[in-house]
C-alpha cells in the first residue's frame, strides 16, 4: 500500500496516486502528502485507478483532505474508481460533494 504524489510545475494541481488498498493504514501518509499544501485554488486529484479496496476511513480521509481544499478555495477531483470503489463512492453520496471522474 502506498500513497504517490505528483505536484504539477505552477503547484496548483496535486495528484494522489493510491495503490492496493485505501483504509486506515494510509491514515497518516495521506494526511502528510497534502498538508504542506497552501498553495490557494489547488486542486487535488485522488487517483484511485489501482485502488482495489476502499473502506469507510478511506471516505473520512477523503473529507478531510476536501477540508483542507475548502480552506484554500480549491478542489478535490476523484479520477478513475474501479467499479467495486466507485460504488462505495456512490453509496456514500460522494458524487454530491466533489466531482468523480470515471
Amino acid at each position: 500500500m502506498t500513497i504517490k504524489k505528483y505536484v504539477s510545475e505552477n503547484k496548483k494541481e496535486v495528484t494522489l496516486s493510491i495503490e492496493e488498498r485505501f483504509d486506515f493504514s494510509l491514515h497518516q501518509s495521506f494526511r502528510n502528502s497534502y498538508v504542506n499544501c497552501e498553495q490557494q485554488n489547488t486542486v487535488f486529484n485522488i487517483d484511485l485507478s489501482n485502488t482495489s479496496y476502499m473502506d469507510s476511513s478511506a471516505l473520512g480521509m477523503i473529507l478531510l483532505l476536501k477540508d483542507h481544499a475548502d480552506k484554500l478555495q480549491g478542489n478535490v477531483v476523484i479520477l478513475k474508481p474501479s467499479d467495486s470503489v466507485n460504488k462505495i463512492l456512490e453509496i456514500a453520496q460522494f458524487h454530491r460533494l466533489m466531482t468523480i471522474e470515471n
